[in-house]
């Protein structure tokens, strides 16, 4: 499928899926079902999902160390973190967080001397960051001003994205395949998440899960799609361009939380989520700019 070379059109697709798991997130809250149980079921059907694909497609998966390091950084705690924020900062919010995620995938990918972006890209990357920071200044929705905590927490998610993304890169192993990895590493990362569940519940509430099988079933939908697009893009655009989904997830989240969950955010909450987006697309074009650089000439 040509999109699958696409690195704008994964981008796209993968943070729109990114988007729609911030208010399933509260919603799945608001059924009582506990952020590390949510967790889990992400997690858990999206891995189960990615190895039976990759089982169809003929291939055996191997043991590997990258799935546990990947689980913990990139997703057990970020994920963890995410769902127990959204309670406090609503689901737009909380996405907002994941556009602080290219600032310091950039610092680190500078650091460990990996593939940097043009001007251009570092200009759109500043740019997201801007919209970013207008929109943390406004600190939640209308009548519900965040906890100063839960911001703190919050703003701890995109350094966790960060070095998530910097190590998949650095140690990803020899022609490994992205399913085989994305089926790995979240099948870890549930394995990690059910003592988490008990330590944090006194039990394995399952109970509420229930009462939302649709929820389940499109949360996992979700979550299989976006993590079989995520390793891809890693693969075709690089740790720095990957970090950008958290834009486009921000933006699909604040507009499912205001269409769909009655959130109401200012007017400045709106403005900056314009300027996130103008970032976007100015990293767009800079990935396509390199794109056409690095093809031979003739």
């Amino acid at each position: 499928m040509p999109f699958l070379n696409s690195a704008p059109a994964l981008l796209v697709l993968t943070g729109a899926f990114l988007g729609l798991t911030l208010p399933f997130g509260k919603l799945a809250f608001a059924a009582g079902i506990a952020p590390s149980l949510w967790a889990f079921v992400i997690s858990i059907g999206a891995g189960t999902v990615l190895l039976a694909a990759f089982l169809l497609m003929g291939k055996r998966p191997r043991m590997m160390r990258y799935y546990l390091v990947a689980a913990l950084i990139s997703y057990a705690i970020p994920n963890l973190m995410t769902l127990s924020a959204i309670p406090h900062l609503g689901s737009g919010f909380t996405g907002i967080m994941y556009t602080l995620s290219p600032v310091f995938t950039l610092l680190l990918s500078i650091l460990f001397k990996m593939r940097s972006p043009n001007l251009l890209g570092l200009l759109g990357i500043f740019t997201g960051f801007a919209g970013a920071v207008l929109v943390g200044f406004t600190r939640g929705q209308v009548g519900q001003p965040a906890e100063p905590l839960w911001v703190a927490i919050g703003l701890l998610i995109p350094v966790l994205l960060a070095l998530g993304n910097v190590y998949r890169t650095i140690d990803w192993p020899k022609g490994a395949d992205p399913t085989e990895l994305a089926a790995g590493s979240h099948l870890t990362t549930a394995v990690l998440l059910v003592p988490i569940i008990f330590l944090m519940t006194g039990t394995f509430p399952v109970e509420p899960l229930g009462a939302v099988p649709w929820l389940v079933f499109v949360q996992v939908l979700a979550s299989a799609c976006m993590f079989a697009l995520y390793f891809r893009l890693q693969a075709v655009g690089g740790p720095v361009y990957l970090s950008q989904i958290g834009y486009v997830g921000a933006a699909v989240a604040l507009l499912a939380g205001t269409l769909f969950l009655g959130e109401v955010y200012q007017l400045a909450t709106w403005i900056g989520a314009a300027i996130i987006t103008i970032g976007v697309l100015m990293t767009t074009k800079a990935q396509q700019q390199m794109a056409a650089t690095a093809k031979p000439a003739g």
